[in-house]
């Protein structure tokens, strides 16, 4: 599998398990019928079925996510590992009946235009961008010592 397509497939599935916990955690808190009412809603949440699909997802979301680790850069992997936000708002329509705003659809669009870009930033650095390269241009910007320092450590006083 090429490396490309090993990213998508990966963030895909991290935002599958991110979304799935997210439902699950939703539909786990919803109050429905009698049962809901006569114990409190965090007795109820973690009699839900729901709570263990939201348990799994994690399980499986820490699984894909040290996997992409692995292999991918830090920076444009923490971005793109927050799509879920999108997703959840997405998906959130057609399950629970939400409206979005047109601030809401923008904020979307900055997200995945953000993602975009980190990971197409990436791919753009080169040798002269590495922190080790750097490490001398950094000595030399190291200002000088002053002249009464100069002469103490000359005379070794």
């Amino acid at each position: 599998m090429n490396r490309a397509r090993f990213f998508v497939i990966g963030f895909a599935m991290l935002a599958l398990f991110d979304t799935l916990t997210q439902v699950s955690f939703k539909f786990a808190t919803q109050r429905t019928g009698e049962f809901a009412f006569a114990l409190p809603w965090l007795r109820a949440a973690a009699l839900s079925p729901w709570i263990y699909v939201a348990i799994a997802g994690y399980l499986g979301a820490f699984v894909a996510w040290m996997t992409l680790l692995e292999h991918a850069p830090v920076g444009p992997a923490f971005a793109a590992s927050h799509i879920d936000i999108v997703t959840v708002l997405l998906i959130s329509v057609p399950l629970f009946g939400e409206h979005l705003t047109a601030g809401q659809l923008a904020g979307a669009a900055c997200i995945v235009g953000g993602i975009l870009l980190l990971s197409r930033g990436e791919g753009e650095t080169t040798a002269a961008d590495s922190p080790r390269d750097a490490a001398p241009a950094l000595r030399l910007a190291t200002p000088p010592e002053s002249p009464a320092a100069d002469r103490a450590r000359s005379t070794g006083a």
